[in-house]
């Protein structure tokens, strides 16, 4: 962080620019600061210049607000945003007093004018004006994850404002409403469902009590868990939609033995101790492991040794010979061939 203020402050020198954000309100709260975000004139024409004296990668961040990034070899980011008039005018506009305070970028005094580092002296979340939930919707699900990071509580009035304005909270792309789901932790979606946000993104807690937190904890398994088929709503990755089907699809285990405990990783792996997690059955979870590390490097026969024609015929006497050599009823491929003999001659019956 200190890097990038001298890089800024050198291809800044004499502009009208200020220090805004995460690295004027951290501070104070004892956290790293870690990315920079300067308000500027031409941010464009700031970021190409940051980005040549700090060899780092400039790009568009928006076009519609006319933002700028560049992202450092060290994985930090410098952004630029357009100064909206005065720096009063500015932060006028911002969603929290705690994001509205600014520091002169070539250093100087710190302008303040919402009050935002008394909130943070009293821990307290306050809007800057009514219209912020007009302005972005977004902000609704953002002053929760802000309450979770920043161990921060809501003041009243902005509560108030927050709760009227719930419906809302449908209205971001849902890009940016995945985004912000995706950083809350349970106690952040708790404080969502308290506040009346996660009912009309169609969510609900009816299952959260049962979850093996212990076993897994992760991003997704929470917004499967309280979300379930309205997660596809949302614009999820593949893998994710993958996860999501393997895990609402999940029984558990009828028994430990390693029969079961093999059909029950054939229907849910690699994501079988998430599908425990979430079926709240983590008594299984030390068999799984030891299957898990017990798995066979090759299996005992291939599809082209079994002399049958392809089809989905194959499919099912592989799975046969893998269900039995897990449960331990045959171990060489003398005993596989036997086993396909035995089945194939059956059904030819």
């Amino acid at each position: 962080m200190k890097r990038a203020l001298e890089v800024a402050r050198l291809v800044l020198a004499g502009e009208d620019a200020w220090v805004v954000g995460g690295a004027v309100r951290d501070r104070p709260l004892g956290r790293q600061v870690l990315d920079l975000d300067v308000v500027c004139r031409e941010p464009k024409n700031a970021a190409y210049r940051f980005a040549r004296e700090s060899e780092g990668s400039p790009f568009s961040l928006s076009e519609q607000h006319g933002a700028w990034r560049v992202s450092l070899a060290d994985g930090r980011t410098a952004d630029f945003t357009p100064l909206r008039g005065t720096i009063t005018d500015d932060l006028a506009l911002r969603d929290f007093t705690v994001n509205a305070i600014a520091e002169p970028l070539a250093g100087g005094e710190t302008v303040d004018p919402f009050g935002g580092r008394r909130d943070l002296d009293e821990g307290l979340l306050r809007v800057v004006s009514d219209r912020v939930f007009d302005e972005d919707p977004l902000r609704l699900l953002r002053a929760v994850r802000l309450e979770q990071e920043l161990g921060l509580r809501l003041e009243a009035g902005s509560e108030a404002l927050l709760r009227r304005n719930a419906e809302r909270v449908t209205k971001p792309s849902g890009e940016r409403i995945l985004s912000e789901l995706e950083r809350l932790d349970w106690r952040g979606l708790e404080r969502l469902d308290a506040l009346g946000l996660l009912g009309p993104l169609g969510g609900s807690l009816a299952l959260a009590g049962r979850i093996d937190r212990s076993l897994v904890d992760s991003p997704r398994l929470r917004l499967v868990t309280v979300l379930g088929e309205r997660l596809r709503a949302l614009p999820i990755s593949g893998e994710l939609d993958r996860y999501l089907g393997v895990l609402l699809r999940a029984q558990p285990p009828e028994d430990g033995s390693p029969r079961q405990i093999h059909r029950f990783r054939r229907a849910s792996e690699p994501w079988a101790l998430d599908a425990l997690a979430f079926l709240g059955r983590g008594e299984f979870a030390d068999v799984v492991r030891v299957a898990r590390e017990s798995e066979p490097e090759e299996p005992l026969l291939r599809g082209d040794e079994l002399g049958i024609a392809p089809g989905p015929l194959v499919g099912e006497l592989l799975e046969l010979i893998a269900e039995e050599r897990a449960a331990g009823t045959i171990s060489t491929r003398e005993e596989a061939l036997a086993l396909v003999r035995s089945r194939r001659g059956a059904q030819e019956l």
